[in-house]
C-alpha cells in the first residue's frame, strides 16, 4: 500500500463520518462525566457504610475514595488542556 492510497482512504473516513464523529466524541464525554460522578457516588456511599460499620474492610472505602479522587483530578486536568487550547486559538491572528 502506498502513503497516497492511506492518505486517500483517511479523508475519506473523515469526510464520510465527520457528523458521526462529533456525536460520538459528546457521547464520550457524557458518559466519561457520568462515570466521575459514579465514582464519587460510590465513594460517599461506601464511606456512609464504614461510619455506620457495616464495611469492616477499610482497603475497601480507601480504594472507591481514590479511585474518585484520581477521576476528578484527571477530569479537571483535561478541562484545564481543554481551556488552555481553547484560548491559544482565540489568540490567533487571522
Amino acid at each position: 500500500m502506498k502513503i497516497n492510497d492511506i492518505a486517500n482512504a483517511s479523508k475519506n473516513v473523515f469526510n464520510i463520518n465527520k457528523g458521526k464523529n462529533q456525536q460520538d466524541f459528546s457521547a464520550f464525554l457524557k458518559d466519561s462525566l457520568k462515570k466521575v460522578n459514579d465514582y464519587e457516588l460510590e465513594s460517599e456511599k461506601i464511606n456512609t457504610l464504614a461510619a455506620v460499620g457495616e464495611i469492616n474492610n477499610i482497603h475497601e472505602v480507601m480504594i472507591a475514595a481514590e479511585k474518585s479522587k484520581i477521576a476528578l483530578q484527571f477530569t479537571v486536568e483535561v478541562k484545564n488542556k481543554v481551556l488552555d487550547a481553547y484560548k491559544q486559538i482565540m489568540r490567533l491572528q487571522v
